[in-house]
């Protein structure tokens, strides 16, 4: 059996100001926490089935951490999961440089994404299509929080992240001719910002730049008048049947396959 300790610290971990605190957040489920010990993480423990950790011995034994052997019931009261018949890790949180697009790079950019399970997505679906640096702003929920690394199903050990205010973070870098170029530093190459507005050219009809980013908006209110300022191509995604929105997950999708395309 786990001790209270032990499971007063992985509960505590499911609130952003106890991740903060210990510089720890959780990965649940086999495939999740197969691909995180694959990965450069650093783990700190791991709690697992004795199934599982029959299953997997030579991944977790090799590995310099904690493993502590637990019932499913137990891994689903020190965690978020419904059911978890597998394990869970604690992990130790990174500390990202400053992220930009280089040469030839494309970097994601969110404007207050605020729905856990829409980050996760996000993440997974910049992932697939080659997206190897998220810029998000303050506003946008914590990359480590436990709803967003289930729905990333293993992509956040791929994709960097870098929280910051966005409208300092555009003036800092080279984006074209947007923004005031007595303010920025010319960091990186010169690049295009796309961002999604509901007036816009047709995303299908759009050549992507070389270099850029890709802005996507609050799921409610779309960018906020801050970034857009910095947004050098408006572009949007015709609609053609009577729907009021579409998620913004699904949106990020459609335009990194145009983008991809081009």
């Amino acid at each position: 059996m786990l001790s209270k300790n032990v499971l007063k610290y992985l509960t505590s971990l499911q609130q952003k100001k106890y991740r903060q605190e210990y510089g720890a957040f959780l990965v649940e489920g086999a495939k999740s926490v197969l691909e995180l010990l694959a990965s450069d993480f650093e783990v700190e423990m791991v709690v697992a089935t004795d199934k599982f950790y029959k299953e997997n011995t030579r991944s977790l034994e090799k590995q310099p951490f904690r493993v502590e052997i637990a019932t499913p019931d137990e891994l689903v009261r020190a965690g978020t999961l419904q059911s978890n018949d597998a394990g869970l890790a604690v992990v130790k949180t990174k500390s990202n440089d400053f992220l930009y697009a280089e040469e030839g790079e494309y970097v994601l950019v969110l404007d207050d994404i605020r729905d856990p399970g829409n980050l996760g997505t996000m993440i997974r679906i910049a992932d697939w299509y080659g997206i190897r640096k998220m810029v998000c702003s303050t506003t946008t929920t914590d990359w480590y929080n436990p709803k967003v690394i289930a729905a990333s199903k293993g992509s956040f050990t791929r994709v960097q992240s870098f929280y910051t205010d966005l409208g300092a973070y555009f003036e800092r870098i080279s984006v074209g001719n947007a923004g005031p170029v007595a303010h920025r530093l010319e960091i990186g190459a010169s690049a295009s910002v796309y961002g999604t507005f509901l007036e816009g050219k047709n995303i299908h009809q759009v050549t992507f730049a070389k270099t850029g980013y890709i802005v996507m908006g609050n799921e409610s209110n779309g960018i906020g008048s801050v970034v857009e300022k910095f947004v050098t191509d408006k572009v949007t995604i015709p609609r053609f049947g009577e729907a009021e929105s579409l998620n913004v997950g699904i949106a990020t999708a459609i335009v990194l396959d145009n983008w991809r395309r081009k």
